[in-house]
């Protein structure tokens, strides 16, 4: 993965506040990310359905 080093440094400083590793950082924010957007998919699809 390539990344600037100003973002890298940000993750890393985020990822020691949570106790987590730069790879374990990033899964998260990942995960986090897609579980959002599909939760926003859900309920733009209701919002269609009405």
């Amino acid at each position: 993965l390539r990344l600037p080093s100003s973002l890298w440094e940000e993750l890393a400083a985020w990822a020691a506040d949570d106790i987590r590793s730069i790879n374990g950082q990033i899964e998260f924010l990942l995960t986090e990310c897609v579980r959002q957007r599909k939760k926003r998919k859900q309920y733009l699809d209701s919002e269609k359905k009405e």
